[in-house]
């Protein structure tokens, strides 16, 4: 286990490295002058250079990446140039949304993918494994840029039952957990549903099913234990999705996470603050699924011995 741990931590270090050059690069590249924004077109080229002198915009690229990584190393991510305000000060101020989203949608799509997946292996080729089926075709089918205003107009404006954004008022958490929940849902079901039907065909389910145990234990017990392996693996590309920020869903409500800070900051050219916004949900795409990974090996020491091999 330490040697798979060392190979794992390793890779996810020369990963983060290569993302953190590759925000860089991409950031530098985008068109658009952040200096001109600020000013505006009719500014003065004089304070256009001071203004570009004072941002450390005028050093050669390579020395802009030097003081970047130098940057990263010191927990410094810049300074907005609009609000003049630290940018960890300001991804701090946004994390706790996006956690909340996250864990809000997961816990909302494990309620529903668990069940529906037991049931459409277990029912197989009956109605309600067909209807499983269709509900998963029609979450991965359906984009959160529609989902999420289908959910505004029937539940919020129609109905009146929750906020249509924000996340002030009580319930504002719902539509947008909705929204992603129910698309990850589609996406586990159709995974717990495979895995399970693989199981459910090994010797040691007929063994456990000789010795008179009952079905429930026999499902649950022995099946679905063993297959949520692959399922986790899954759970965990989903949930660094999540984690990262689901920008779309974040607009659509309002909801004041690292998403919509980083839409607000492409539309006014704020460099660091997209950077760090990138920069950050590339990071905890790349953490959880080292975690995810070293879970895996956890649960099944296959994974870690084939490694070491």
């Amino acid at each position: 286990m330490p040697g798979f741990l060392l190979s794992r931590l390793f890779s996810a270090f020369v990963v983060v490295l290569g993302v953190s050059t590759l925000v860089f690069a991409l950031i530098h590249l985008v068109p658009g002058d952040p200096v001109e924004v600020m000013l505006g077109e009719s500014a003065q080229p004089a304070d256009r250079e001071a203004l570009r002198v004072a941002l450390g915009l005028d050093l050669p690229i390579h020395v802009q990446y030097g003081h970047y990584l130098n940057g990263l190393l010191h927990l410094d991510l810049g300074t907005s140039l609009h609000s003049k305000r630290p940018v960890v000060d300001m991804l701090a101020e946004r994390i706790p949304a996006t956690v909340e989203l996250a864990l809000a949608s997961l816990a909302i799509a494990l309620l529903i993918a668990l069940p529906l997946g037991i049931i459409a292996a277990v029912k197989r080729d009956t109605p309600w494994d067909i209807g499983a089926t269709g509900f998963a075709l029609l979450g991965v089918s359906i984009p959160n840029f529609w989902m999420g205003p289908i959910l505004i107009l029937v539940f919020a404006l129609g109905l009146g039952w929750f906020p249509v954004s924000g996340r002030d008022a009580p319930g504002s958490l719902v539509l947008p957990a909705l929204t992603l929940g129910t698309a990850m849902a589609a996406i586990l079901s159709r995974m717990i549903r495979s895995t399970l039907l693989e199981v459910l065909g090994e010797d040691f389910i007929r063994t456990a099913r000789a010795k008179g145990l009952r079905p429930l234990q026999v499902i649950v017990g022995h099946g679905l234990r063993n297959a949520l392996l692959p399922v986790i693996t899954l759970l965990g590309l989903q949930l660094g999705t999540l984690l990262g920020g689901a920008v779309i869903t974040e607009t659509v409500f309002s909801w004041p996470g690292v998403g919509m800070l980083t839409i607000d900051a492409i539309q006014s050219r704020d460099y660091p603050i997209v950077q760090a916004s990138v920069l950050l949900i590339s990071l905890t795409y790349v953490v959880v699924n080292t975690v995810t990974d070293i879970v895996y090996a956890w649960v099944d020491p296959r994974v870690r011995l084939g490694d070491g091999a």
